[in-house]
């Protein structure tokens, strides 16, 4: 029986604060074995995440996925490089922003569309110190905000 709809895994809510994310596209993941049993646990880490492009193909490195622990010999490494499966037109495009705009490519999030794995990569460009420091001010302006309006009602 497949399930429908989407189920988030993992969100990468680093890069958010460390980068301008400019856009954003859905890739399919190339997964071996037991690495989606472990991924349906919820044993998935994005934090120190990037994606690069090599030969026309896209890949994902620094992406932690624990071994399952029921797969005994099966495992694979956690932090090995997994293909990232887009369509050609689309790796071309981000391969040329990648190279003239000087951008990067960092995965957003983790989740299941209808029984298959997929990842949010976005197309990002990095923060400075002070662009941080503008955004926790705005964040923070917006949350004071809410709690003002809400004591008043």
């Amino acid at each position: 029986m497949r399930t429908k709809g989407t189920k988030s895994i993992a969100d990468n809510r680093k890069a958010y604060h460390e980068y301008f994310v400019i856009e954003d596209y859905e890739a399919g993941l190339e997964l071996v074995g037991t690495e989606v049993k472990s991924i349906r646990l919820g044993n998935v880490n994005l934090k120190d995440s990037w994606c690069s492009i090599e030969n026309n193909q896209i890949f994902i490195k620094g992406m932690h996925i624990s071994p399952y622990e029921k797969g005994n010999i099966f495992n694979v490494n956690p932090l090995r490089v997994r293909r990232l499966l887009m369509h050609h037109r689309e790796i071309i495009r981000l391969l040329s922003s990648v190279k003239q705009d000087g951008l990067t490519l960092i995965p957003l999030a983790l989740y299941f569309k209808d029984s298959k794995v997929k990842v949010k990569l976005g197309l990002c460009k990095g923060k400075k110190l002070y662009d941080k420091r503008d955004s926790a001010a705005k964040r923070d302006a917006n949350r004071e905000i809410q709690r003002s309006l809400k004591s008043h009602i």
